[in-house]
């Protein structure tokens, strides 16, 4: 089914609604019991709560009359995937909670994320509710990017390179990673780099678009991130004007056939073209 641009605004307002009546939720509840899944390769992507499952219902309740009407699928962390993406023209990609890590610590990093994925992995909505901000961050595709409402400008360069990692980013040879940013930094004719870690991957993309220069960096590994981690911050970027590749710079496999792991090629979300490009040289070094 082909979807219009009036779809399409149909669509991202119910995925508003969605996250938005989640992430209120969210915000007033306490994380409970924590469980642990068997899938995932970090604790990040291991760890999960009732309220993970609670906000998952709520985002499915609203979205669900929309799968018959437009012919969606449906893909969704906390539920197994029944394959309806692979089949749809379009599908819903869910993460109900994301930074589930620093919502039981009580810390900033942790969002709601709601994105619109067209069978090819081109994401064409992506909605993100801020649990720290309490605001969200959405776009359209060919429509631009709104916090709030309101369109997005993009900030003023603060001169220095805003680096946004998971928590196991320096895990591994962390010297010589971190020699390599500010030689990034150095490249792009900034005065060094900063990194920050600890939030969920939702909010570093975010972080990093609203830094200037900013990016998102994952190196290439298996496991990871999955396709509802990265599926609505890549429209975002995309609306930006921004870039959100994997690591090479070849387009992000939202829709993969064999699996809903996207982070195998490494992320590379930057603020714009020359830092991406320098970005890509580091990940090929360490590759």
């Amino acid at each position: 089914m082909e979807l219009t641009p009036s779809d399409l605004t149909v669509l991202a307002d119910l995925a508003i609604a969605a996250a938005t009546d989640a992430g209120q939720m969210i915000t007033h509840a306490r994380p409970g019991e924590v469980e642990y899944k068997e899938t995932g390769s970090s604790p990040s992507s291991q760890v999960v709560t009732e309220i993970d499952r609670r906000a998952e219902a709520m985002v499915i309740a609203h979205l669900e009359p929309s799968l018959a009407r437009f012919e969606l699928g449906l893909l969704t962390e906390e539920r197994a995937d029944d394959g309806s993406r692979l089949q749809a023209d379009h599908f819903w990609c869910i993460d109900p909670l994301d930074g589930t890590l620093p919502f039981i610590e009580g810390e900033p990093g942790s969002a709601v994320s709601i994105a619109l994925v067209r069978r090819d992995g081109v994401p064409l909505v992506g909605v993100i509710y801020d649990l720290s901000g309490e605001m969200v961050v959405h776009a359209v595709s060919g429509s631009g990017v709104f916090i709030g409402g309101q369109s997005w400008a993009a900030p003023e360069s603060t001169g220095r390179l805003a680096v946004f990692a998971d928590r196991s980013f320096l895990r591994n040879e962390p010297d010589r990673l971190v020699a390599a940013l500010e030689q990034v930094a150095g490249e792009c004719g900034l005065d060094g780099a900063d990194i920050h870690t600890g939030a969920g991957g939702v909010m570093n993309a975010i972080g990093a678009l609203q830094a200037r220069p900013g990016c998102y960096l994952k190196l290439p590994g298996p496991g990871g991130s999955s396709a509802w981690d990265l599926a609505a911050t890549a429209c975002v970027f995309a609306e930006a004007g921004a870039v959100a590749t994997d690591g090479y710079g070849q387009p992000l496999e939202l829709n993969r056939r064999d699996s809903t792991f996207v982070s195998h090629r490494g992320v590379l979300f930057a603020t714009d073209e020359r830092l991406a490009a320098e970005l890509r040289t580091l990940v090929a070094g360490f590759s």
